[in-house]
């Protein structure tokens, strides 16, 4: 018997086929129940790598247009269309104060950052600060949402705001305000 049949000839490979089909199945255990029953922790599922939340630009070292005295800019950025900034004004202490309300929903402010970048009269930067507010009870971080910042809802009738200056290199004569983070529910 030297020759094998057709049939034969595709036996195993049919049989491989079905035991491996057969293991695939619904009714028996998988290899992460099996490695649980054996106290071995299961295969996790491969995550993918999201890229990394990009930071908001450095102040310009210098203003383009140069700016009167006391004047506060608010600089075009992906949230700047999301907000109405009212009551801008530069402070002797130095700061900014002024008013945010929210203008596309209604929705929960959880985590909101205001940087403003202070300028002398000649345009040249002279420094940075930031506000920072935080709805009560969202994840993270420390809650800023008190009466020291207007209350507890950046939406609806909106929040008062102080950015005061940090670290100032002299005494500025104007300032350029952005909205680097804003995260509604």
């Amino acid at each position: 018997m030297k020759h094998l049949t057709r049939g034969t000839a595709f036996a195993p490979a049919v049989a491989l086929l079905v035991a491996l089909t057969a293991g695939c199945g619904a009714g028996g255990d998988t290899g992460d129940d099996a490695r649980e029953k054996a106290g071995e922790p299961a295969a996790t599922a491969t995550s993918v790598a999201l890229p990394a939340p990009r930071s908001a630009p450095e102040p310009a070292d210098t203003v383009a247009a140069p700016a009167r005295s006391g004047e506060v800019r608010v600089e075009q950025g992906p949230f700047t269309d999301r907000v109405r900034l009212t009551g801008l004004k530069l402070t002797g202490e130095p700061a900014v104060t002024g008013h945010l309300t929210i203008t596309t929903d209604v929705s929960h402010v959880l985590a909101l950052e205001v940087r403003a970048a202070y300028y002398d009269d000649a345009g040249r930067l002279l420094g940075t600060g930031t506000f920072e507010y935080q709805e009560e009870g969202a994840e993270g971080g420390h809650a800023h949402a008190d009466a020291a910042h207007g209350g507890s809802e950046a939406g609806g009738a909106g929040i008062d705001l102080t950015v005061p200056a940090k670290k100032l290199t002299g005494t500025p004569a104007a300032a350029v305000l952005s909205v680097p983070v804003l995260v509604n529910e």
